[in-house]
């Protein structure tokens, strides 16, 4: 490997690093940190908080049920802390904002709960991103064209049973086309029995009343 793609493989890895991370809470505790951002750019980011169960001696989901939540707080230091976002959510969710000004902005994540979560340790992983306005508007084009992929998919698949089921009808009609022609035809064949039996019956019936007759029987 060469020192030119060291140097991005280590560029990279960084990179990944500062925008996915995890840090410690204890109880209701705010924890802010601070980053450079440009004018018109747009910062997302993606939380997941969890509690420590004692039992099991790790951290878990919490329930959707519980009363817990997350205070978000976004402030520009370098405008007297003026507060741009303050935005309350559950243990599990994401936020985000456009810069209006460049300079250093600092982003506060406060667990906020009553009872035994108020008191207990948490842990937060924190998933951040920064980009323009135009790849945010990439990002929610490409989101809209797939979902407008997966109803078509969806149409298609509609389709599809539609015809099948079409065809499973044409089949039974058919079928039953089919047997009824079986069955009409039966019947005729057995009156056509029925007719050849009795014109048989009626000629020997009359053969054997000439024979007695010439016998002299009758």
């Amino acid at each position: 490997m060469s020192a030119i793609q060291r140097l991005v493989l280590c560029l990279s890895l960084i990179t990944a690093y500062a925008n996915a991370f995890y840090f410690y809470h204890e109880g209701n505790e705010r924890k802010c940190f601070s980053k450079e951002l440009t004018e018109g750019s747009v910062f997302y980011g993606n939380y997941k908080v969890q509690v420590y169960d004692e039992a099991l001696k790790t951290y878990k989901n919490i329930d959707p049920s519980a009363d817990f939540d997350v205070i978000i707080d976004v402030e520009e230091i370098f405008d007297g802390d003026q507060r741009i976002v303050h935005q309350k959510a559950g243990p599990d969710g994401q936020f985000t904002f456009n810069t209006q000004e460049s300079g250093e902005h600092r982003i506060c994540i406060k667990p906020q709960s009553s009872g035994w979560l108020s008191k207990t340790k948490t842990k937060i992983d924190l998933e951040m991103s920064v980009g323009s306005d135009t790849s945010l508007d990439s990002k929610k084009k490409h989101t809209i064209e797939s979902l407008h992929g997966k109803v078509d998919l969806l149409i298609e698949k509609v389709a599809q049973i539609k015809d099948e089921q079409q065809l499973m009808r044409d089949r039974e009609a058919q079928f039953r086309n089919l047997s009824e022609t079986v069955n009409s035809g039966a019947m005729w064949w057995t009156i056509i029995q029925l007719l050849i039996l009795g014109v048989t019956c009626a000629w020997q019936m009359k053969h054997l009343a000439t024979f007695f007759v010439k016998q002299k029987v009758m």
